[in-house]
């Protein structure tokens, strides 16, 4: 059988787009809660401290994280389809349990849970792509992937946006959850095959060099595998600060749950939409400068925050950021691919994601302190300036990545 395996994007595309029906899906997990937390929090519970707010965010990230590094660990042992069914079971319950929470504990056990389920399934259909699809489609790949789980996380937000709107904050919203995680572990069990055997297809003509230690070379020693880590880490702890404390200033603001349904929901659907083109770029262009480019206009948007109140503007801002994180989100994961060895591949992305979405908790947390001791536009603006102060790590200590012939 291992013969007649082909790599490529057109070569596997009823494969391919299973998975990306299935990411969007995985997207739409996290899309329940990004609109409406903060009122379903003080509303519900009586829980107002900016602090104690992101601490569910803090929950997720850790928990992610760590799951997205065991993700990779275990690809290649337990198997990446193995690994997405058991993600979706743990996706099972989060709905169940926000719209039936008695306290506030159960609102952060029910995070633990989702974060689990996005390490596991989001971990395996990158991998599985990039598996799919071999060296030349990769930024296409992971632009479309990461597409579909973005842009199912703004649809979502807007959908529970206008639903908390009309109905209340719960249990309306949290039904969606159900559809979403049943339908994803149907999609999962009956329909995805494993990728494995791709990966031993790849090994056979690469010629990248293994790394001695995959952990210490992606987080700290190879230059480009790190930066590429430091880059990802910061870019979750700005989308930490605006998944937390965006609502809560648009409610400063006094938006309504529409409006600010709205504006946080154009963030994440211009992120996910802008993919489908970014991920093409990365094969083409170079990864470095799109990177800081990338990174640069985040940190530009986000200083910007804080002195604008009109909903066009806040939208504007919302869309420059959307842009932002469209061109670096495929990029990070491509590049990480190109200078990895196939068989070290998942466990690198693992590692990158570690890194990556304990940006999570540690944006949370620090924009939560800063957002409580001096107000939430002083947090906004420290998280703005580490953004394009990463930005100039991978200006200056990034090389070159190599380019692919297409």
């Amino acid at each position: 059988m291992r013969e007649n395996i082909k790599l490529g994007l057109r070569e596997n595309w009823k494969q391919f787009l299973i998975l990306v029906i299935v990411n969007a899906f995985v997207g739409g997990m996290v899309g329940l809660e990004r609109t409406i937390f903060p009122q379903f929090a003080e509303s519900e519970f009586g829980v107002g401290s900016n602090t104690a707010i992101l601490f569910f965010i803090v929950a997720f990230g850790i928990t992610k994280a760590i799951t997205n590094y065991f993700t990779g660990k275990l690809a290649n042992k337990w198997g990446r389809k193995n690994l997405l069914v058991l993600g979706w079971l743990f996706a099972i319950p989060v709905p169940l349990i926000l719209m039936t929470a008695s306290s506030w504990n159960w609102v952060i056990f029910a995070n633990i849970l989702l974060g689990i389920n996005q390490g596991l399934t989001w971990s395996s259909t990158v991998v599985m792509k990039i598996d799919l699809v071999g060296e030349k489609n990769r930024g296409t790949a992971m632009g479309i992937n990461e597409f579909a789980g973005y842009f199912a996380v703004g649809v979502i937000a807007l959908l529970t946006g206008f639903i908390a709107q009309k109905y209340g904050v719960t249990p309306y919203p949290f039904y969606l959850g159900i559809g979403i995680s049943i339908i994803g572990l149907l999609l999962s069990f009956f329909f995805v095959n494993d990728t494995r055997h791709f990966v031993h297809k790849e090994q056979v003509s690469t010629k990248t060099e293994e790394l001695e230690n995959v952990f210490l070379e992606t987080s700290f020693k190879n230059k480009t595998l790190s930066s590429i880590t430091q880059a990802g880490l910061v870019n979750n702890l700005n989308d930490g600060m605006i998944w937390g404390l965006l609502p809560i200033l648009l409610l400063s603001f006094n938006f309504d749950s529409k409006s600010i349904g709205i504006i946080a929901a154009i963030y994440p659907a211009v992120w996910g939409l802008g993919q489908l083109f970014t991920g093409r770029m990365a094969d083409f262009y170079s990864k470095k400068i799109m990177l800081f480019i990338g990174m640069l206009a985040q940190g530009i948007a986000i200083l910007l925050i804080p002195y604008f109140s009109e909903f066009y503007q806040l939208v504007s801002i919302s869309i420059i950021l959307g842009l932002g994180t469209a061109l670096v989100y495929p990029t990070f994961l491509s590049a990480i691919a190109d200078a990895t060895q196939p068989g070290q591949r998942a466990e690198s992305i693992g590692i990158f994601r570690l890194w990556r979405d304990m940006g999570y908790a540690i944006g949370a947390i620090l924009s939560g302190v800063i957002a409580d001791i001096f107000g939430i536009e002083y947090s906004v603006l420290f998280i703005g300036i580490i953004t394009i102060l990463s930005s100039l790590i991978i200006k200056f200590r990034m090389p070159e990545t190599k380019k692919i012939t297409i």
